[in-house]
């Protein structure tokens, strides 16, 4: 029996990170084309830059939101 539980903890392991994968690169296009309709074509690096400096400041809150929810702990 254990090993079944071992398996299907794995394979829910597995199912979430693809799942989680495929909305971060769905994320990825479209915060990639948002910035594109502000930005002139040509302007590649600019351009990566904001891109970059978005997704950054994006992380950041995010990872603190976590962090945050994470010390409060699991509310009994």
């Amino acid at each position: 029996m254990e090993i079944k539980q071992t398996y299907i903890g794995t394979m829910i392991s597995l199912a979430t990170v693809a799942f989680g994968l495929i909305a971060a690169g769905a994320w990825n296009k479209f915060i990639a084309d948002f910035i594109a309709l502000f930005l002139k074509p040509g302007s590649g690096v600019w351009a990566e830059f904001v891109y970059a400096v978005i997704i950054t400041i994006a992380a950041v809150v995010v990872v603190q939101n976590l962090a945050r929810i994470a010390e409060r702990g699991p509310k009994t």
